[in-house]
């Protein structure tokens, strides 16, 4: 990518509608897709206005501390920094996630797995769910909100995801319903006494093959964590590894339910017949027609 020419931070005066147009000229510049919108987004976080002033103030001369913090806002996304770390929210489910660069941006296609969490589990049951890597909380959050009876664990690796996560469950008054737990994967059950007591697994587990890494957006590959993408060289593995762990957790008739990239399904349908005790249940796409989702289920009644 071509440099991109900024403007001097002593340079003059601007009113709002001014630095919506150079924001969205540089953004253009840096080859961002949607340079108008996120212009307009920067500019309104920065000075904190109600849409309809950002749309009727036009006019208004900016002082030179906002001018300031504007231009400096629109240099990071310039550097392909992604607008959320830089706004330090996401929208997930109706409900915006606090997120930097310790955790994964939530994606709109994530939401698929609390949407069949909510299918198999009714609002009235006093169901046990874990969410494995669990990264800002969105799911289990989300899940929290959506079925009030359910006892829900989260797992993570990483101990500052889980900071952001508790925070946000805080944030959405959810805060004492979740248990968090550091660790790997399932080892981080240990010593809860949920053996065959869980009903429902819900994952987001890292899927990117390593040799797809350098392929990815900048700002994903630049500033995304990469521990929370790439899962070893098939892409697959830790799909695999916490299905053989589930089996310890889950109930009879109990699910695993985890989102996949897309040309995954084939090689996880191959990995469900080849463990003993579950049943390939149903694939699910996206609005893309991508394969984004796998329900795996436990043999038993």
């Amino acid at each position: 990518m071509d440099a991109v020419a900024l403007p001097p931070q002593s340079a003059g005066q601007a009113t709002l509608g001014e630095m919506i147009a150079e924001a969205r000229g540089l953004l253009e510049q840096a080859g961002i897709e949607s340079a108008g919108q996120e212009a307009f987004w920067i500019v309104e976080h920065v000075l904190r206005l109600p849409v309809h002033h950002m749309v009727t103030d036009r006019e208004r001369l900016l002082s030179p501390v906002e001018l300031a913090a504007a231009r400096g806002l629109v240099k990071r996304r310039v550097g392909r920094e992604p607008l959320q770390y830089i706004l330090g929210t996401q929208e997930f489910c109706g409900l915006e996630f606090h997120v930097n660069p310790a955790v994964l941006i939530p994606r709109p296609e994530t939401e698929l797995l609390v949407e069949y969490v909510a299918q198999r589990i009714s609002s009235e049951r006093q169901a046990t769910i874990v969410d494995v890597c669990t990264g800002s909380g969105c799911i289990a959050v989300a899940i929290a909100r959506k079925r009030p009876h359910a006892r829900v664990f989260a797992t993570d690796l990483s101990n500052p995801s889980l900071t952001v996560a508790r925070q946000n469950a805080v944030c959405h008054a959810v805060g004492e319903r979740i248990t968090w737990l550091e660790g790997d994967l399932l080892g981080a059950l240990a010593g809860q006494g949920l053996e065959g007591q869980v009903d429902l697994i819900v994952s987001n587990p890292p899927y990117i093959a390593e040799a797809d890494w350098v392929t990815l957006q900048p700002e994903v590959r630049l500033f995304e964590p990469r521990g929370a993408l790439v899962a070893g060289p098939q892409g697959t593995e830790l799909h695999e590894r916490l299905l053989h762990q589930s089996g310890r957790y889950l109930s009879p008739g109990g699910a695993l339910i985890m989102e996949i990239g897309a040309g995954q399904a084939r090689a996880m349908r191959r990995i469900v017949e080849q463990t003993p005790g579950y049943k390939f249940h149903r694939l699910i796409y996206d609005e893309a027609g991508l394969e984004r989702v796998v329900i795996v289920e436990r043999a038993g009644v």
